[in-house]
């Protein structure tokens, strides 16, 4: 089926309440989109059917006004026949609802970093004077790529907007993720929709909503009666969703408080797993019961620890103190083999060469494409466009422009001397030929490849994600994608970070992706 001969209905993806998600091809740019399609139930009268056509108008409205990774992008709003269809990104994902229904409740470090996400999109969304209304896991998208995304903005309501989309007396969305004061009077606010989070978290470590109970009417009761179910799997989640779970929404916890404790929590090893029947002999999560570490032998792995940090402080000490030009000539010289480090352009701090801060730059004349906050527009003299954050230091490594964090260890790299390949087959080839020869002889310490794989991209593109051991023997992770352009050239569009750091900086590959601009 072709809607508004543009985007052609390729599969049917979820399906709800008011109407179903299509995986769809957008004819016209080549590139998969998810529509939305709107099927009001039979029951609903002119007026009350009149009344959803405007509210999705004001959900594709709402959404398009913010422009963030963790949130799923709004593209277009159709009428084919008296229905409207929403034409959105389409992100490969299974929602959170899902995630939790197939592999049962998530670590709490996991469920940190799916907060931090949600909690991303949720500031964005109230910096734009935007509220959700309906956080809830069926609208956390999870990616196949693990990025974390928040979706149909369907309940929202902004300042300045056309008002409230429900009746008096009528509370949409899922009673077990609405806020009490939201339940008893109809009030939304910022601090609702953190409780709302708080839920949501809280069925991600737990498997199961804060006030789960038979019907929605024993739900409300006791949202309105009763503390939330004390959490049994959360460990060091329960201070984050005590805070968020408060009944007076005067005493949650502030976002920067939330986000303070997300990030602690995500940098701190699980508790450890308990057992799943007793004798059983099995422990959740491991093949055998982990082992008991007595006083002694614990202040023993903690002195090899502070030895082992020590030596990789005095390692990373060496290398930043090295003269000017010396890494280079390491690296040049034929008898030793690339430090790990060196083996990617722009994975080590430049040295003896120009370095500048990256400056605001105005949006360029006719481009629609909004950046988030702290990035801007980078116009390189070879031709290409790319966003980079603000006030990273700019300089050249082996022909390629790097972009580098100041005293952090992210880069963002575009190799405009890439050879081109014949589409992207050849790419993906391309890069299994540099794998092997970066591995070769054991040049990238702790090498491990995720993935190299064709994407149909421009002309034919190819990405590579690996994660290795640099000079400091800390894992970092890193991704690059091979594009090949209209213009005849080929381009390299590299993204790093710690391992560590990873799973929360992916999410910007969307926008770095979207926002390049090869020279014609």
């Amino acid at each position: 089926m072709l809607i508004e001969e543009r985007y052609r209905l390729v599969r049917l993806v979820g399906t709800g309440g008011m109407g179903r998600v299509w995986l769809a091809r957008d004819e016209m740019l080549h590139r998969d989109v998810a529509v939305k399609e709107v099927v009001p139930p039979q029951w609903l009268t002119p007026d009350e059917r009149a009344e959803l056509r405007r509210r999705t108008l004001r959900e594709a409205r709402t959404a398009a006004r913010l422009s963030h990774p963790n949130v799923v992008r709004v593209y277009d709003v159709v009428h084919d026949g008296l229905n409207p269809w929403i034409v959105m990104e389409y992100v490969p994902s299974r929602s959170l609802h899902d995630v939790l229904t197939e592999d049962g409740p998530l670590p709490p470090r996991r469920v940190a970093e799916i907060g931090l996400a949600v909690l991303a999109a949720l500031r964005a969304a109230h910096a734009a004077g935007v509220l959700h209304r309906d956080v809830k896991p069926h609208n956390v998208l999870i990616g196949d790529d693990g990025r974390v995304v928040l979706t149909d903005f369907g309940l929202a309501k902004f300042d300045g907007g056309d008002g409230a989309t429900t009746r008096p007396g009528v509370i949409l969305g899922s009673p077990q993720y609405v806020a009490p004061e939201r339940a008893a009077d109809g009030l939304s606010s910022v601090e609702t929709d953190l409780w709302s989070l708080g839920a949501t978290l809280y069925a991600a470590v737990e498997g199961r909503a804060p006030y789960a109970r038979e019907t929605a009417m024993a739900t409300l009761t006791a949202l309105a009666t009763t503390a939330p179910d004390p959490p049994r799997r959360a460990g060091p989640l329960r201070p984050v969703l005590a805070g968020l779970l408060r009944r007076d929404p005067h005493r949650r916890l502030a976002p920067a408080e939330v986000e303070r404790l997300l990030r602690r929590v995500r940098s701190a090893p699980d508790p450890a797993p308990r057992r799943t029947g007793a004798g059983s002999g099995r422990w959740r999560g491991h093949a055998r019961p982990p082992h008991r570490l007595g006083r002694r032998t614990v202040a023993a792995l903690g002195g090899l620890l502070v030895l082992a940090l020590a030596l990789g402080a005095l390692a990373w000490v060496r290398l930043r103190g090295e003269p000017p030009g010396a890494v280079a000539a390491r690296e040049s010289a034929p008898a030793a083999a690339p430090s790990p480090a060196g083996a990617f352009p722009c994975a080590l701090p430049p040295t003896a060469q120009p370095i500048s801060p990256v400056a605001s730059a105005a949006v360029p004349v006719g481009e629609r494409f909004a950046l988030v906050a702290g990035w801007t527009w980078y116009t390189d003299p070879a031709g290409f466009r790319v966003a980079v954050p603000l006030g990273w230091l700019h300089y050249v490594d082996r022909g390629t422009v790097c972009f580098r964090e100041p005293r952090g260890a992210r880069v963002l790299g575009v190799d405009p001397t890439t050879p081109r390949t014949a589409g992207a087959e050849a790419a993906a080839a391309h890069w299994r030929a540099r794998e092997r020869a970066l591995t070769a002889g054991g040049t990238l310490a702790g090498y491990e490849g995720i993935s190299i794989a064709p994407l149909a991209f421009y002309e034919g593109a190819a990405e590579w994600e690996c994660r290795w051991r640099d000079a400091a023997g800390e894992t970092v992770h890193t991704y690059r994608l091979l594009v090949n352009t209209p213009g005849g050239r080929a381009y390299t569009i590299s993204w790093l970070t710690r391992e560590f750091d990873w799973q929360v900086n992916r999410a910007y590959l969307p926008m770095i992706r979207q926002s390049f601009v090869p020279a014609a």
